[in-house]
């Protein structure tokens, strides 16, 4: 199996302080945080902002100095930005951190229910924001929450919306989404894998899983067996078990490399996650 790239959401938009209390909010922490993980094994950070009182944010600047506070600190990691935003913001202020050309963004693939909210998506957004990407020379993650989000990016790739080399992101465990029961994996993988069949040619695409709450270890167990890649990190998951809130993200990452070292995969570095990925 080729090395499993490591991916580390250190903060997200819904997290909070009073319920995880080593959560990274300022630039400086999220370099910290940042710096922590990639030295256990992460080579990608996924990345939201947020103010100094924790307010979520899509502030172009707030993006640039977290981007600027994790470079100094480890200049080989990927950053990869969200386009996901918080809740209820709209597209054009998801789309501004584009701007800033980070090698990796998230692209959401469909509205849903998230909990008690809708996550809104529309068709044109998705269109719209992954020409963007192609544009500024960014890789689009395509975050998967259930199997139609799946099928939509095959259409959207068929179309030359979505380009080779892709990447997908199960994400598993959301309220309104599909959950992180282990059948749902395989079948994510399976319909992935006879896209490329359907096709007639050998694809570039790799999967990685992102599984909240409960579902985060299992779910990563499963993808390091199968091949996939793994997420790790406070966004989907504050307890290393249950009853037990985790020290910090770097903590979670740590699990996974040696859980990967049991199985006999190799973590990839920075610079194999890009060559693996297809950056440039």
């Amino acid at each position: 199996m080729e090395p499993v790239i490591i991916t580390c959401a250190i903060t997200g938009a819904e997290t909070t302080k009073e319920r995880q209390p080593a959560l990274p909010i300022t630039p400086i922490e999220q370099a910290i945080a940042a710096e922590e993980a990639v030295r256990a094994g992460a080579s990608i950070i996924h990345l939201h902002v947020r103010e100094d009182d924790g307010t979520p944010s899509q502030r172009v600047e707030r993006f640039a100095e977290s981007i600027s506070a994790i470079r100094a600190r480890v200049p080989e990691v990927i950053i990869q930005i969200s386009t996901g935003g918080a809740i209820g913001e709209s597209i054009d202020n998801r789309a501004k951190p584009l701007g800033l050309k980070p090698e990796m963004a998230s692209l959401n693939l469909g509205t849903m229910n998230f909990g008690d909210e809708v996550f809104f998506n529309h068709p044109r957004d998705i269109v719209a924001l992954a020409a963007r990407m192609h544009q500024q020379g960014v890789m689009p993650e395509l975050e998967i929450y259930e199997t139609g989000m799946l099928e939509s990016a095959f259409r959207l790739a068929k179309q030359g919306v979505l380009r080779e080399p892709m990447h997908f992101q199960f994400v598993l465990g959301v309220p309104g989404g599909m959950s992180g029961e282990p059948q749902n994996l395989l079948h994510l993988v399976s319909v992935l894998e006879s896209f490329a069949c359907t096709n007639g040619k050998q694809v570039q695409r790799h999967w990685g899983v992102a599984g909240v709450g409960r579902f985060q270890l299992p779910l990563a167990m499963q993808a390091l067996v199968l091949g996939g890649h793994v997420r790790v990190g406070f966004e989907d998951n504050i307890f290393y078990r249950k009853g037990e809130v985790a020290r910090s993200n770097a903590q979670l990452v740590e699990r996974i490399t040696r859980i990967a070292g049991e199985l006999g995969r190799e973590v990839a570095t920075p610079a194999v996650a890009r060559k693996i990925l297809g950056i440039l």
